[in-house]
């Protein structure tokens, strides 16, 4: 690793906790950039899980006073989570490391196109008056579907999430952030421990980008909303572009 390729993850980092404290799409900045540094993508995939622990675990720090009174809900739906992201981690781990390969730029895609409709799909979530004060079943096994995404992968997990949990409860799109944030850290968390566990991580990078993400993940809110959206929304997209090309290649 060189001095510019640790600036480089140090920096992807920092976007990525900021971003994932907002938005919830970090990985679109990291792991394309680890590829682009020529990592092997499920070395990356990893070592970028292990390294964005601690800027998840920041983003809810940051968000505490939403979470009060949230307690029963969390245990219900970090359950589903915590089951969700132990298959997912698991099927990383036994697939052939040709699967991933193949399957990721088709993830990749998904999630960029649901970075582009996020701004929609936060509209839709707002203009709904009458959502249900728990989700029930359908929660549940949403949830347990984005566990399973987010410890198999876990890009643009955050933006899934929030058009769950916006559909199916009622409440402030703030307090729906934060619950979001503990999720997605559940199924990083599980997913870090199933592979540090059994699989290889390269600790360089995984050190590098846990620093950058909790600065990023501490003033996440404050750094995105300094930017416009659309310029957000258009790095991610250019960077997963690439790193499409680059698996794809």
């Amino acid at each position: 690793m060189t001095f510019w390729d640790a600036i480089a993850i140090a920096v992807a980092g920092l976007g990525a906790g900021a971003i994932n404290a907002v938005v919830g799409s970090g990985t679109l900045i990291t792991f394309p950039t680890l590829i682009a540094l020529g990592y092997p993508p499920v070395l990356a995939n990893v070592s970028n899980t292990v390294g964005l622990v601690p800027g998840s675990a920041a983003a809810v720090v940051a968000y505490r006073r939403e979470l009060r009174g949230q307690g029963e809900r969390l245990r219900r739906l970090g359950a589903c989570t915590t089951v969700g992201a132990i298959v997912g981690a698991t099927l990383l781990l036994t697939l052939p490391p040709g699967a991933f390969k193949a399957i990721v730029p088709v993830l990749i895609g998904i999630a960029l196109l649901l970075v582009i409709l996020q701004p929609r799909l936060t509209a839709a979530v707002a203009a709904r008056p009458h959502r249900p004060h728990h989700g029930g079943a359908v929660l549940a096994v949403g949830v347990l579907g984005t566990g399973i995404y987010g410890g198999y992968f876990g890009a643009a997990q955050g933006v899934l999430l929030m058009g769950l949990l916006g559909t199916l409860l009622a409440e402030d799109l703030q307090v729906l952030n934060a619950i979001k944030n503990v999720l997605a850290l559940t199924a990083n968390l599980v997913a870090a421990i199933v592979f540090i566990a059994i699989e290889d991580i390269d600790w360089g990078v995984a050190g590098l980008i846990a620093a950058g993400s909790i600065v990023g993940g501490l003033t996440g809110a404050r750094i995105a909303r300094k930017l416009p959206p659309n310029v957000l929304r258009g790095v991610i997209v250019t960077i997963g572009s690439v790193a499409i090309v680059r698996l794809l290649a």
